[in-house]
């Protein structure tokens, strides 16, 4: 088992596992879901690699990507009671149905693959709660966990926009690496939040995401 530990310095095994873990070969059908930009790129509002680099780092500095973090920190340690809370928590906190599907799905499908595969005891969580766990049972490193899922988070956001707005692959390849430096510092910010500084103000992905649920023609689930 790799090297327990919020601190601990990453082994090669600790970051293969969790580049397994959040790749997008990982089956869990994270490319199913645009988290709200397909309607913006619908309605007008994304349609350059500006506009879009804008977006997503809203979404990941204002929004979900910070408040995803938070979770994923409370569940690393947490015992099933504490567990349970942290998730109803996440649930509570998507501010749409698509949003709750979204996270709820990428969670059952993560929680189900991993249990099988690493023979760990996961119930069915939200994505970044059962990230969070699954990571605190088989040891991996907090901090390492965390930037990864949200560079993840980040990169799926840039390949909708790969397909829809559209952008070229150097320039989509450009733009995930300008935003790996802001999801390194939102997540090890997150780190030293706590439950009580779960909190948005991303609010135009939030009405995105309503906006996604009745929108006639569309490529992505949410």
């Amino acid at each position: 088992m790799a090297t327990a530990g919020p601190m601990a310095t990453p082994t090669d095994t600790d970051i293969l596992t969790l580049a397994q873990w959040l790749s997008p070969a990982y089956p869990v059908g994270g490319f199913a879901y645009s988290h709200g930009l397909e309607w913006e790129i619908e309605s007008g509002s994304v349609s350059s690699v500006a506009e879009t680099g804008a977006w997503i780092a809203d979404v990941v500095e204002f929004g979900t990507g910070r408040n995803d973090c938070i979770l994923l920190s409370a569940a690393y340690a947490a015992p099933a009671v504490a567990l349970a809370e942290i998730d109803q928590t996440a649930r509570a906190f998507c501010p749409s149905s698509e949003r709750l599907r979204e996270t709820r799905l990428l969670g059952e499908a993560f929680s189900g693959l991993t249990a099988d595969v690493w023979s760990l005891d996961l119930p069915p969580l939200t994505y970044p709660v059962a990230l969070g766990h699954a990571a605190g049972l088989w040891g991996l490193p907090l901090a390492l966990t965390a930037q990864m899922y949200l560079q993840a988070f980040m990169s799926n956001l840039v390949a909708c926009a790969t397909r829809l707005v559209p952008l070229g692959q150097t320039e989509s390849q450009r733009l995930i690496r300008d935003l790996t430096p802001l999801c390194q510092r939102v997540a090890t910010g997150a780190l030293a939040a706590k439950m009580d500084d779960l909190g948005a103000t991303a609010f135009l992905s939030d009405i995105a995401s309503m906006k996604h649920e009745t929108q006639y023609s569309r490529m992505f689930r949410t």
